[in-house]
């Protein structure tokens, strides 16, 4: 079925009202909002390169090559190659969005090579940074103030490997403490594209111990954390100061932490996977980084 936002589009449509059509879709689609904000920077970067009046049915693969050319070369703004990637991804996803919604009839941007980017290796905690950070959580809930807010974010993300964003949707009935099989987190999702990405995690007793004085502490209705990302920041950049660490602790820390502590201890891979939440696509890097973590190749 044609898209209905696409119904008032043709080949005559300039590309900027085009850009806001393609807006409401990636939105109704329940892409992040910083996802959504980069594609279009993407977009909008080219209609600022090509001719004002220039419409969506005259550019060609040529045009947009030579805009990746310009971009790299003749822009004079750096252009990392991982930004390259993402503005290749994004110019791909909004010419098939067209081209599938029979706008148009040939996708321009089809021919034009993808730059695939392996990221760096992520920085982990070791197992002696892991005790540390966890047992100076651990002071901050025990002094004549405490404050349990630190030990309670920390060792989940260490024990589940949440990304941030799931961390902050999180809520309290998202916590099964009676489950049959044993205490478990529930990660959910509210857009159906993203339901493959939800899963059931099991919490370890420790954390179980600490979440009743926590609930007790702070009250908790919509939200597990109920605070700002940048506060829940704060609290892991806490715990690398008062533990010594010169690595800045972080969510994504925590997380890569999380998955190469499982792969030493032996889960098999598709189980990490699987708590993770990502596709067998997205696994393969991660795999491969975890291996050079890991040690087992170069």
């Amino acid at each position: 079925m044609t898209d209905k936002l696409t119904a008032h589009i043709s080949v005559a449509t300039a590309l900027s009202p085009v850009i806001h059509g393609w807006e409401i879709y990636l939105n109704d689609q329940g892409r992040s909002p910083y996802t959504v904000k980069a594609f279009l920077a993407d977009l909008r970067l080219l209609a600022s390169y090509l001719p004002p009046d220039q419409t969506i049915g005259k550019i060609s693969t040529t045009d947009l090559n030579n805009f990746l050319d310009w971009m790299q070369k003749g822009r004079g703004v750096p252009c990392s190659p991982k930004t390259l990637a993402r503005r290749i991804t994004s110019i791909k996803s909004f010419f098939r969005w067209l081209h599938g919604n029979g706008v148009l009839l040939v996708d321009p941007a089809e021919k034009v090579v993808q730059k695939s980017v392996l990221a760096p290796t992520p920085t982990v905690l070791t197992p002696e940074e892991v005790e540390v950070v966890v047992d100076v959580a651990d002071q901050f809930r025990t002094r004549e103030n405490p404050d349990t807010r630190h030990y309670t974010l920390v060792t989940l993300l260490l024990a589940t490997g949440i990304k941030k964003g799931e961390c902050l949707n999180l809520s309290p009935n998202h916590v099964d403490l009676g489950a049959p099989t044993g205490p478990i987190l529930f990660v959910r999702y509210a857009s159906p594209q993203n339901r493959y990405k939800e899963r059931k995690i099991a919490l370890p007793d420790d954390w179980v111990e600490a979440y009743h004085p926590y609930a007790a502490q702070y009250p908790l209705t919509d939200r597990l954390f109920p605070w700002s990302p940048r506060r829940l920041e704060y609290l892991l950049e806490d715990l690398s100061t008062e533990a010594g660490l010169e690595k800045h602790l972080s969510f994504d820390m925590c997380r890569w932490t999380c998955a190469l502590t499982d792969l030493n201890a032996g889960m098999e891979h598709d189980k990490i996977r699987q708590k993770l939440g990502v596709s067998k696509v997205q696994w393969r890097e991660v795999k491969m980084k975890l291996q050079r973590l890991a040690g087992r190749i170069e």
